[in-house]
């Protein structure tokens, strides 16, 4: 391995580097000029003398130069860089010579507590801008890294090597050698180590040397000692001509602030996790030819901010003032910022694959996790998988005491996982809400069967949200009565997508229902929560079956709790008309006609008007007509609406995912006519109590009311009911209306579906619809 120059008569010699003690020669032979790597020297005593001669000759001279005629030295300084600059002007000889001097030995040194050492000193000498103040997170776990014995050692070890390196630099740069052999042989003396290696190591020399001059600069007014070594140092003189040499601090600590920048970027190269990215990836590969580069031009970069120091201190203020000599580290500067933003775009390349890598990896995790095969002790694997893993967050808000709370609250509970996006009908969230108080409420003072979490899916890319999406998401959870992620970005990539192809969320909200030992009970029981509410717990399909097995097409089935007084006129056996629609004129008549009929035969008639699946802006209009006019009962809250019409699209959605959705049984039929119809035209279910008699669209449910003339001679004998219905059927022989089912074409949608008129299997379109309604009721039939 080539040496470093001996430092002089007016410096110790210093001793070889710890690693290599085999090859160190006798304490007191001084070192050998640097050679070429790769030549053999024919008598190593003989050099080695003879360059010590040499060297000791030589220096005196230089001294004397420098004693006689400094603008002499300026110029020979000058000449010796721009020679150095122009004659290396072919990188690629250049970079060859450099490669040659590099054989690592294969050590591993971990430089990120060095560098941050290095950071510290350098930053606060040219005062950066960007300085992160002592006492960060990160910060303390270095210092603390830093104080650990094995760093220590580490330390120790390599502090020979760095002094060895900053006498170097000062000798070199007082002596106005060749900036190229300068750094040259920095890397013969660095040839074992990593590129990373070299350069942090390098870096640590400079800022020994940049640090001492900074800090004699900054305390020696207040310090006696600090003062007699700045005298020396001419640094009063210096410091009393700040104005002119103002330019040249500002190109230095430019030129110094880029040096850092290219060394974190290449200590991240090193530290980049090689089981996501391998060497002949693209990106990492173009930075690894890079790097040699980067590394040369950041130590000779060293070399010329050195020079400057160096310059400054031994020739005074006058020196500093030399507008070459700023353009120089300008110069230096700008090429190694192109380095810099190359290397950063290649990182940054790197960081996407190592990131896409890490994703699938969680993705994989996440349904091996979820296999219903694999056993559980309990489910804290699967929140802190879906959630949040770490340790340092807690990543739950309490709804209730609107604290932030761990995972631990859920463990071995059932939970109820809401996904859902920052679009949340309000209705949606009202009645959500008046199920999960009801339940509390029945379950109070014993422990409740579930816990229900709230995880927004937000895409954000890593990026902070916006203000108005961070406004919206706040205001979402502060309505919710359970617990909450407590911020969208905990929710990781590889988690939405899990949650969007394993789990179907498109864009309505789904519940998911977690076992206490984390097994998926059901991937969306949010129609069973509309239709059966807590009743449906646990939100199995057995559940469900169990449930639907009780149920008979009735009204009460239908409304449910949402109207008490339609209930009431239930018990009291009153005709019921449930009617629907949104042209006025179609309903005026119906109205006058029912009342015409029920007057024409005595019997008790009840009308409610309950709008249409979809139009809300226009329902809302013809309920206030309706009620201006007294025409009938209506539902003036718009939850009642929309609820009806969402419990029954998750009867539908319940019997598509029970594998009974062509089922000829009353209930599917009902069903399938009800929804078809509150898409088109009006509609109406006549019932005697519970019992209901017909289903019918406006053509036919109309003309029999109209033509009741016609059947009224039937009542006597069949009575009204049999009479009623047997017209109506006669008339919807004929008509037959259409049925259509429409489907958001982010829902999952059936391959087939038959028709409850004809059982056919149904035509499928693809239509394009506008209802002119900005606050429209999501008109899907299926949540997932």
């Amino acid at each position: 391995m080539a040496h470093l120059t001996n430092p002089g008569p007016f410096h110790p010699s210093i001793p070889r580097p710890l690693h290599n003690p085999a090859s160190a020669p006798a304490p007191a032979a001084a070192q050998p000029q640097v050679h070429d790597h790769g030549a053999a020297p024919a008598n190593h005593n003989h050099d080695h003398l003879t360059s010590t001669t040499q060297l000791r000759t030589a220096t005196p001279g230089a001294s004397q130069a420098l004693m006689k005629s400094p603008s002499a030295t300026h110029a020979l300084i000058r000449g010796d860089r721009t020679a150095g600059m122009l004659t290396m002007s072919d990188d690629h000889v250049m970079m060859n010579q450099i490669l040659a001097t590099h054989a690592p030995d294969g050590r591993d040194v971990d430089v990120r507590p060095l560098l941050y050492l290095v950071e510290d000193i350098l930053n606060r000498a040219t005062e950066h801008v960007n300085f992160i103040i002592k006492g960060t997170q990160a910060q303390i776990e270095m210092e603390e890294k830093a104080q650990q014995a094995n760093y220590i050692a580490m330390l120790e070890a390599l502090t020979f090597t760095i002094d060895r390196i900053a006498c170097e630099l000062s000798y070199k740069a007082l002596r106005g050698s060749d900036p190229h052999t300068t750094t040259t042989a920095i890397f013969s003396f660095l040839s074992s180590y990593a590129w990373d290696a070299k350069l942090v190591l390098s870096l640590s020399a400079f800022a020994l040397n940049y640090g001492e001059f900074w800090l004699l600069a900054q305390i020696y007014s207040t310090n006696q000692l600090a003062k007699s070594m700045a005298i020396l140092k001419q640094l009063p003189s210096l410091l009393e001509h700040t104005a002119p040499l103002k330019p040249r601090f500002n190109a230095l600590n430019t030129l110094i602030r880029t040096m850092m920048d290219v060394t974190r970027c290449v200590v991240e190269f090193k530290d980049l996790p090689s089981m996501y990215i391998s060497p002949d990836a693209p990106a990492l590969a173009s930075a690894m030819t890079l790097i040699p580069t980067a590394v040369y031009w950041t130590i000779r970069s060293m070399v010329a901010c050195a020079t400057q120091i160096s310059s400054l201190t031994s020739m005074g203020h006058e020196y500093g003032v030399l507008a070459t000599e700023s353009w120089e580290l300008s110069t230096l500067a700008h090429k190694l910022q192109n380095i810099h933003e190359h290397l950063r775009k290649q990182l940054n390349l790197c960081y996407q694959h190592i990131e896409e890598k890490k994703d699938v990896d969680t993705f994989h995790m996440l349904l091996k996790l979820f296999d219903p095969n694999v056993a559980h002790i309990d489910n804290m694997k699967h929140l802190k998988a879906l959630i949040y893993a770490g340790d340092d967050k807690l990543p739950l808000l309490d709804g209730a005491t609107r604290r932030k709370v761990g995972l631990e609250v859920l463990r071995r509970r059932n939970v109820l996982l809401l996904i859902s996006s920052l679009e949340f009908s309000g209705d949606e969230l009202a009645i959500l809400e008046q199920i999960y108080s009801d339940t509390r409420m029945h379950e109070a003072g014993m422990q409740s069967h579930y816990e229900v979490v709230w995880i927004p899916v937000v895409e954000h890319s890593g990026v902070p949200l916006s203000e108005e999406t961070r406004t919206r998401f706040e205001a979402l959870r502060s309505s919710m009565p359970w617990y909450s992620v407590e911020d969208p970005l905990l929710i990781e990539k590889p988690v939405l997508r899990f949650i969007k192809e394993i789990w179907h969320f498109r864009t309505k909200p789904i519940l998911v229902v977690l076992d206490p030992r984390g097994k998926v009970l059901s991937q969306n029981a949010i129609h069973m929560m509309w239709i059966w509410g807590s009743a449906a717990f646990p939100f199995t399909s057995y559940e469900e079956e169990k449930l639907w097995s009780k149920e008979t097409w009735q009204l009460n089935q239908l409304i449910d709790g949402i109207d008490p007084l339609i209930l009431d006129w239930i018990k009291d056996g009153k005709y019921i008309f449930l009617y629907g629609g949104d042209d006025i004129e179609w309903i005026s008549k119906f109205v006058a006609s029912a009342r015409t009929v029920a007057s024409a035969f005595g019997i008790p008639l009840e009308m409610v008007y309950v709008g249409k699946s979809n139009k809300r802006e226009q329902v809302k209009k013809v309920a206030a007509i309706i009620k201006e006019r007294k025409l009938s009962h209506c539902w003036e809250d718009p939850a009642m609406v929309w609820l009806f019409w969402t419990r029954l699209e998750s009867m539908m959605f319940s019997k598509i995912q029970l594998g009974r959705a062509d089922d000829l049984d009353p209930i599917v039929q009902g069903i399938k006519k009800l929804l078809s119809y509150g898409r088109e035209g009006g509609w109406a279910v006549l019932s005697e109590g519970s019992n209901i008699l017909v289903n019918g669209h406006s053509t036919t449910v109309l003309p029999t009311l109209v033509d009741y003339v016609k059947w009224r001679g039937n009542v006597a004998e069949k009575g009204f009911n049999l009479s009623f219905i047997e017209y109506h059927d006669q008339l919807h022989n004929v008509a037959h209306p259409c049925c259509r089912f429409e489907f958001l074409a982010t829902t999952k949608a059936p391959e087939s579906i038959r028709c409850p008129e004809c059982h056919r299997v149904m035509e499928k379109h693809t239509a394009f619809v506008c209802c002119h309604d900005e606050q429209a009721i999501p008109d899907s039939l299926f949540a997932s």
